[in-house]
């Protein structure tokens, strides 16, 4: 796949620059890449564009066809674009190439209707974040009401047909996301007003439906990479191959194998690699290269063929033996004439770059590449939450066991991320009592474990309440007393806090708290209940004193609060307790203190 055929021999070959394509799930990125290809196979001789593993390239010449009038040929030295299709979520975007992101330019497909989703912000902060430039396709402008489809055609041309009630409706939809765009920190306006791409991001408008504004969509990020990547473009054609691993996959009759994206140099069959492994770089030799089968082959069983070698910017399938632990995300190096050493070097470099930190208490992370497990624990630790162990790949039972290991309930949990949960490790985790969460989308991940904790803390606060001793201030009321003694009965006022059945009372002497007695009824208009709260009246039965001796008429009687219930109360529930419960507590803490300064501390 050289290019150097089209170019004098002295110049550097010039690789065809990476599209990443994301959006939310529903916005058409698969069926916007779907229409790219659609369309080029119907303009180009079948066989002209080529179905890569993970990506579809594009040549020049049949996006000029596809353009039209917008592209000519002769502008352009790059050849053409090359579409990654992202293993079916942005996540994708994270994933890199010797620091950077691997994509060169991104397509953010919004529906133009619906504007920004989560998803949405989602993959605007990784494209903030990897710096990396993208274009936003403004999806399904066919559904606009009362529009006119003029099929594949340029906007311009299909926008100046409509009727102006469904101009107007595009506009304002239109401006709305350019609006939305702007929150963002993006300064963004329709493509052929931008001036420079560099500073503004270009709005095109397509519908991935009918093809409208597609050649509009090819020229700007055609027009994008000739003018501002060109120099990144050029790689040696002959040196050794760089690239990076989108999935690691078993395929029947090659075992594990890896689809690759290479971005420079090339990778020949029996070339001894080395691979990013979970523990270790992985260093093995490439035991066959395989490409998808044209269509026009499908007629076979295998659905790959071998190839000798192959030149970037493509994608490829490698089988290799040892390739069992593969990471997604991970750095693929072609050794040839170099040190074997300082290739290892090299991948455990890039591999150390991705920084993922983690503590001796806290959550396991699970995710499906490199690059989403950094954005994640990056993620976790702007939100103050450890991570104790974070890995790429499926969640498997020996997650679950080292979730166990953690100290706290609430870390006892897995946060994974666009990954699957193998069978027997969803049972463990049943059994061993860990919480699993899983989403495609980093920060609804994040919130529903944010929720689960604030709902536990306050289930175990509400435990705790329920079995301390709560303060309160209550007062036997003048000429109510039924009964002296053997239960004295007297009926009292609830001044502060909660009065509860079988409490101990008590009644200062000064500062000193003497206790007379347990509370052994409680009756509101003649009912039983079982407390009374601030501000009613009630009759209760003390078992304990007799009325004339240990306690009077008007006397302000107490809860008897144990010490270790106070300073919980004090240091740990004072939130949690309504303000007049809050004061009892306080005048009793004073009482207390003024005989002894560090009662309940």
């Amino acid at each position: 796949m050289s290019d150097t055929d089209s170019h004098e021999a002295e110049t550097p070959s010039l690789r065809t620059p990476i599209v990443a394509v994301l959006g939310h799930v529903d916005h058409g990125k698969t069926s916007l890449l779907d229409k790219i290809r659609g369309s080029t196979v119907i303009e180009g001789e079948a066989g002209a564009i080529t179905q890569h593993i993970g990506a579809t390239a594009v040549p020049l010449d049949i996006v000029s066809k596809v353009a039209g009038k917008l592209v000519n040929p002769d502008d352009f030295d790059l050849p053409g674009l090359l579409f990654i299709d992202t293993p079916g979520h942005h996540s994708f975007t994270t994933l890199r190439s010797r620091g950077g992101a691997l994509a060169d330019i991104a397509i953010l497909v919004v529906d133009v209707n619906d504007g920004f989703q989560p998803q949405t912000e989602e993959a605007i902060n990784i494209l903030a974040q990897s710096q990396t430039p993208f274009v936003v396709a403004a999806n399904k402008i066919d559904t606009t009401p009362g529009w006119n489809p003029n099929p594949d055609s340029p906007i311009q041309g299909t926008y100046d047909a409509q009727s102006e009630r469904a101009r107007s409706m595009l506009d304002q939809n239109l401006y709305e996301l350019i609006g939305e765009l702007s929150d963002a920190g993006f300064s963004a306006d329709l493509y052929w007003r931008v001036q420079n791409f560099q500073n503004n991001v270009g709005v095109v408008p397509v519908s991935a439906e009918t093809g409208e504004g597609v050649p509009d969509l090819l020229t700007v990020l055609m027009g994008l990479a000739q003018r501002y990547m060109r120099e990144d473009m050029e790689i040696d054609v002959t040196g050794p191959g760089a690239g990076t691993v989108l999935e690691v996959k078993e395929e029947k009759g090659f075992g594990t194998t890896l689809d690759v994206v290479l971005y420079d140099g090339t990778v020949g069959a029996d070339e001894t690699v080395v691979v990013g492994g979970k523990n270790e770089p992985i260093v093995t030799d490439v035991r066959a290269l395989l490409k998808p089968r044209p269509l026009a082959e499908i007629r076979t069983e295998d659905r790959f063929e071998k190839v000798d070698s192959i030149g970037a910017a493509a994608g490829v399938k490698i089988a290799a033996p040892d390739l069992g632990d593969a990471m997604a995300g991970a750095p693929v190096r072609v050794v040839r004439d170099r040190e074997i050493d300082d290739v290892i070097e090299e991948v455990e470099a890039e591999l150390a770059e991705v920084e993922v930190s983690t503590a001796e208490e806290g959550v396991v992370v699970k995710a499906d590449t490199l690059g989403s497990l950094e954005a994640m624990v990056s993620t976790l630790k702007e939100e103050e939450i450890p991570v104790m162990l974070a890995e790429v790949g499926d969640v498997a039972p020996r997650d679950i066991r080292f979730a166990t290991t953690a100290d706290e309930q609430k870390h006892r949990t897995i946060l994974a991320f666009n990954v699957d949960t193998l069978a027997e490790a969803a049972d463990e985790a049943e059994q061993r009592d860990v919480r699993l969460f899983d989403s495609d989308v980093i920060y609804q991940l994040i919130e529903e474990y944010e929720e689960y904790v604030d709902e536990m803390e306050r289930a175990q606060q509400q435990t705790v309440l329920d079995n301390i001793t709560r303060p309160s201030r209550f007062q036997i009321l003048q000429d109510h007393v039924f009964r002296q003694n053997n239960p004295a009965v007297v009926g009292v006022e609830v001044l502060s806090g909660t009065v509860k059945n079988n409490s101990f009372v008590a009644k200062f002497d000064g500062n000193e708290p003497k206790r007379v007695g347990t509370i052994k009824g409680i009756q509101e208009q003649g009912d039983d209940v079982d407390e009374a709260r601030a501000g009613t009246r009630v009759s209760v039965a003390i078992d304990g004193p007799t009325v004339g001796r240990q306690i009077e008429e008007g006397d302000e009687l107490w809860i008897d609060l144990p010490e270790k219930h106070a300073k919980i109360l004090e240091q740990e529930l004072s939130d949690d307790i309504p303000g007049d419960e809050l004061e009892a507590l306080r005048m009793y803490l004073d009482k207390q203190r003024k005989r002894d300064p560090f009662w309940g501390k």
